[in-house]
């Protein structure tokens, strides 16, 4: 009876380990099937976000004056250039850094644009100065100033996407075009000399230039 009695011991034992495998594998297929949800899950959202409008607005400062600001200048960090320094007179506003590849590549046409009397203020995005002032020794200064924005808010106060862009800015400190990648010779024909001419003929009569015909060049 003794032994008849412990021949049946193992039994529940094994019981136990089938019972245990049986969870294992439960929870090995809970591994596969939750990242299949979540992904499931980014695709649904993904879909549901087709035809509406991204995160990212562009010309987030546009018809509004220039954010304010107390920057450095680059060529004397010592000085702290405001709004007060910027010109009176229409101009473009370029931010800029030697980081960027197509700032690189834009430089020399900005470099033209200087010599045909445009007057440009650069921002210095999230840069090293010496790399900013050696990058200007080498490729020549286009600007009449350049601030330093090294934390980068300023250009993200104006509404920059990423470097190089540029602000079309009137007489009145008023941001009218705003100009995502870099300028060129066909971009600057097409739309940034028909709007610079109707904000230097309003700057010229001592006017605001008239909205609708702002918005009709400066498109």
């Amino acid at each position: 009876m003794s032994t008849s009695n412990h021949s049946s011991d193992p039994s529940p034992k094994k019981d136990k380990a089938s019972n245990t495998k049986t969870m294992n594998k439960k929870q090995l297929k809970l591994w596969f099937v939750i990242p299949l949800i979540v992904f499931l899950g980014f695709v649904v959202m993904l879909y549901m976000r087709l035809g509406k409008p991204t995160d990212i607005v562009t010309n987030t400062a546009l018809e509004r004056p220039v954010p304010t600001f107390e920057l450095p200048l680059l060529s004397d960090t010592s000085r702290i250039m405001t709004n007060e320094n910027l010109p009176d007179k229409p101009f473009l506003m370029n931010i800029w850094g030697s980081w960027c590849p197509t700032c690189i590549i834009e430089h020399p046409f900005l470099m033209q644009l200087e010599e045909r009397g445009v007057n440009l203020v650069g921002v210095n995005y999230k840069d090293d100065i010496g790399d900013a002032l050696g990058y200007l020794n080498r490729g020549g200064d286009p600007f009449s100033m350049s601030i330093q924005d090294l934390s980068g808010q300023f250009a993200l106060d104006l509404g920059l996407t990423g470097a190089p862009e540029t602000f079309i800015v009137d007489g009145e400190g008023i941001i009218r075009q705003h100009i995502i990648g870099e300028i060129n010779e066909s971009n600057w024909q097409s739309r940034i000399t028909p709007c610079l001419m109707v904000l230097n003929e309003a700057n010229d009569k001592n006017i605001s230039p008239e909205l609708s015909q702002v918005q009709e060049a400066c498109q």
